[in-house]
């Protein structure tokens, strides 16, 4: 959600903000904003909308400081609106916050009976006020800030900058990610490692509670028990190149295609080199459980759905799937020989890091699937499961989901030899049938131009339906939340063998109906249900393999994939509807990378 960047400079800082601030627009955000200190005051510029206008805001009113913050966001109290923009400002302190101050409302009558007044609608704006009032006691700037932070109950990342105080920029992390990059005499705050990485490889992640305050060329990093900490400094890939779209129209577009090196870097952690084999890492023992629940959001969740089908066949393995943000709320019944795994591109997932920590107070081993891994689900969890998908921008998480998708597939076959359930053999052909994923998911992009054929049509439907059987069925979920969550058309899925329980009133002939079902054991149900939507007018796009275009119904647009043993065909037939998706997104002018209301790292509740 919510970007952060500040710097501690020798030169000024604007042109560096905004640029940052760009390579944090895939977070997902409706306005922006940068402050700076000049001449021992605080200046500020904010804009509603796209970073482009801030630009114009400044390219009026240039920043002239060395010392800023900057902020995208994304709303949670109050609407997109300048006056509710970050940074936002009281007396002597601004900043910039991610996160959601749960008790604000109560703060904030406490400040306004103190006389204190409010311009914005934010829960922010709050936590300015009571670090200005901290610091009207008497108390330094350090003491000041951390006595504002024992008040907030909620998650923050913040970034500060007091007036008067030129050379300073305090930040903390409770729920929210923020890091600290170390430059040559410049010091930098960022809520990920991308917003610092144009300026530094030099990374020091922030642990829960801590808070820091930063000067030029020093951090004093402290815990929540005002110890000082000395957390690790480390080098982190120059992350600045991985962002750029090169070719590609969107970030989305080369994000698909990227998905067969995705898949390979991320299989590589999981498939031995000297046997072959599929093998959990970590030295994680997959034989000590007797049952497994996966807890993710969105796109992760379905990854996690269709891995159950995988582990429940092929390990015999019970595995059950819950939304991370209802999960911990009904108390769940688990044995202490359960494997939580949180699946998450990011790590630091609101719900999911929630969900994640309470399995650990249950005391079960927790494990963290995560694309970065130095999140603080993978340093929380007992476990690390890598995926290595590498940056990932567009709000639509593409490759990262067929990258946990492949993780999880190792993970089960891995499972399915350390249970005995499969022998040596049949052990050997699993595993080289992973290896053959990213050739196949290569070949499965090579659909794009009757994707694109088909998305002037499909740009007009008000209501689209998706239909899976089997491991097809959480496919289908993920397919309709694609179309959706980046074209604004409503869409569903279903398990195509529900279709005449309800939604089969909703078939006619301006519904269009996308069934994926590539050849195998549960075609030919699928096909029935395939005859029961003709029957009624309603138009078909089948998604499937040769053999299953022989069979397809009169009628029906017929996109043809590759062959593949069936464990794959997740993995294989994902990329059609990403592509699908996002063919409808550019057809009908939508913003593909940063849909409206979306946010690319939920770390909020």
């Amino acid at each position: 959600m919510c970007g952060i960047i500040g710097i501690v400079g020798r030169a000024p800082v604007q042109a560096r903000l905004i640029d940052s601030l760009k390579r944090l627009e895939y977070r997902g955000y409706d306005s922006a904003g940068v402050a700076g200190l000049v001449g021992g005051r605080i200046e500020r510029r904010r804009a509603a909308g796209k970073i482009r206008a801030l630009e114009d805001v400044l390219a009026a009113s240039p920043l002239e400081a060395t010392v800023g913050v900057g902020h995208t966001r994304w709303a949670t109290h109050g609407a997109p609106s300048e006056r509710n923009a970050h940074p936002h400002r009281a007396g002597r302190v601004t900043l910039v916050h991610n996160g959601i101050i749960e008790n604000f409302a109560e703060l904030k009558a406490a400040l306004a009976a103190e006389g204190r007044v409010f311009e914005s609608d934010t829960d922010t704006e709050v936590i300015a006020h009571l670090f200005d009032s901290e610091l009207a006691t008497g108390l330094a700037p350090l003491a000041a800030f951390k006595a504002t932070l024992d008040r907030l109950t909620g998650a923050y990342a913040l970034a500060a900058l007091i007036e008067g105080e030129d050379g300073l920029i305090l930040g903390a992390r409770r729920g929210s990610p923020l890091v600290v990059g170390y430059g040559d005499g410049e010091m930098f705050l960022g809520s990920d490692a991308l917003a610092v990485g144009p300026f530094t490889n030099r990374i020091c992640y922030l642990e829960e509670g801590d808070y820091v305050a930063i000067r030029a060329g020093e951090a004093q990093i402290f815990d929540a028990g005002q110890r000082l900490a000395n957390r690790p400094v480390r080098l982190v890939s120059a992350a600045a190149a991985l962002v750029e779209k090169g070719e590609y129209r969107h970030f989305m577009e080369k994000e698909i295609h990227e998905q067969p090196d995705a898949c390979q870097h991320t299989l590589s952690a999981y498939i031995d080199p000297v046997s072959g084999l599929a093998t959990a890492p970590n030295g994680l023992d997959l034989a000590a459980f007797d049952r497994i629940q996966i807890v993710a959001c969105g796109t992760a969740s379905y990854a996690g759905a269709i891995a159950r089908y995988q582990f429940e066949r092929l390990a015999g393995l019970p595995c059950d799937v819950e939304t991370a943000s209802e999960f911990r709320y009904r108390e769940p019944a688990l044995s202490s020989k359960t494997l939580a795994i949180a699946v998450s591109q990011s790590g630091e997932t609101a719900d999911t890091l929630a969900a994640l920590r309470w399995c650990k107070a249950a005391d079960l081993t927790t494990a963290a699937l995560v694309n970065v891994h130095e999140s603080t689900m993978a340093r929380e969890a007992d476990v690390l499961l890598p995926t290595h998908a590498g940056p990932e921008i567009g709000v639509a998480s593409t490759k990262a989901f067929t990258s946990q998708l492949a993780a999880l597939t190792a993970l089960a076959v891995a499972a399915a030899a350390a249970r005995g359930r499969i022998d040596a053999a049949e052990a050997a052909r699993l595993s080289g049938l992973l290896r053959e994923v990213p050739r196949l998911i290569a070949q499965s992009t090579r659909v794009e131009a009757e994707m694109r054929a088909l998305a002037p049509e499909l740009a007009k439907a008000r209501d689209v339906l998706y239909l899976g059987r089997g491991e097809m069925f959480p496919l289908a979920l993920e397919g309709a939340l694609k179309l959706k969550e980046i074209s604004y058309i409503h869409a569903e899925g279903y398990a195509a063998g529900e279709l005449k329980h309800g939604p089969i009133a909703l078939i006619d002939a301006a519904t269009p109906v996308i069934v994926i079902a590539p050849s195998g054991p549960l075609f030919e149900k699928t096909m029935s249900n395939m005859s029961e939507v003709a029957a009624r007018g309603g138009p078909i796009i089948l998604i499937t393999d040769a053999a299953g275009a022989a069979l397809a119904p009169a009628g029906a647009k017929v996109i043809i994939g590759p062959t593949c043993d069936p464990l794959l065909a997740p993995l294989v037939y994902a990329p059609p509807i990403q592509l699908l998706a996002y063919y409808v997104a550019v057809q009908k002018g939508a913003d593909v990378d940063q849909p409206r209301n979306l946010a690319k790292s939920v770390t909020v509740e």
